[in-house]
């Protein structure tokens, strides 16, 4: 999300002055970003509340597969005729919603991620021939996830891997964009206030702390 929320908002600024569309305000944005950061932290809340309650109160601590998964939420739905099918049913729904969702922005991510350092040409609003670099790396990202699952590698285990190095790696990430965000050279007028600046040192000293915590309990265990 480093990447492509703010990639897209640079995307449909320069759409809306091409077509003379009017531009989006700091406040539009503001109120769509945090709507949508709350209903995606809502979400995971209750993700987490499922697992613990679901998976491990019925003693399911190790997940391999996506089978593995469908089979461990049978209690939720033990209570429902045929609860085994219910329970692959909702799971299949899940991830194939997941997938549709989350491959597009995935694979974007690292597509903008990868062309702005390359400085490539950049945008879904260009055709495949007038961004060939960009849209290569979609296809290959797309290409390697689904060669990583014929392979036989653990889905699960490759999930929490991405995730830590995620964790991780959004550590100097912040300090960076903290650093860019009071930069008045760099943002002008929308550089970043007494609030902004608040929320982003308090993350980013609350990322470093986890971030310490996850490589000393991984040297010392």
């Amino acid at each position: 999300m480093f990447f492509w929320q703010s990639a897209e908002e640079v995307e449909e600024s320069n759409y809306a002055q091409n077509h003379d569309k009017k531009l989006r305000t700091i406040g539009e944005i503001r109120e769509d970003t945090s709507i949508g950061m709350s209903v995606s932290q809502i979400g995971s809340w209750f993700m987490i509340i499922t697992a613990a309650v679901v998976l491990h109160e019925n003693g399911v601590v190790n997940i391999g597969t996506a089978a593995d998964a469908a089979k461990a939420l049978e209690p939720l739905v033990q209570g429902f005729p045929h609860a085994g099918t219910v329970a692959k049913v909702l799971f299949a729904i899940g991830v194939i919603g997941m997938g549709l969702l989350g491959i597009p922005v995935l694979a974007g991510s690292v597509a903008y991620a990868v062309s702005d350092a390359f400085n490539w040409r950049e945008g879904l609003d260009y055709k495949l021939k007038e961004a060939k670099q960009f849209y290569g790396v979609i296809i290959f990202a797309t290409v390697a996830g689904w060669l990583i699952t014929l392979v036989g590698i653990d889905p699960i285990k490759s999930l929490v891997f991405a995730a830590v190095i995620n964790g991780l790696v959004a550590v100097p990430l912040i300090f960076l964009i903290a650093r860019i965000s009071r930069n008045t050279e760099v943002m002008g007028e929308l550089a970043g206030r007494a609030l902004s600046r608040t929320m982003l040192n308090i993350a980013f000293v609350v990322m470093l702390l986890c971030a310490l915590m996850l490589i000393g309990t991984t040297i010392f265990s």
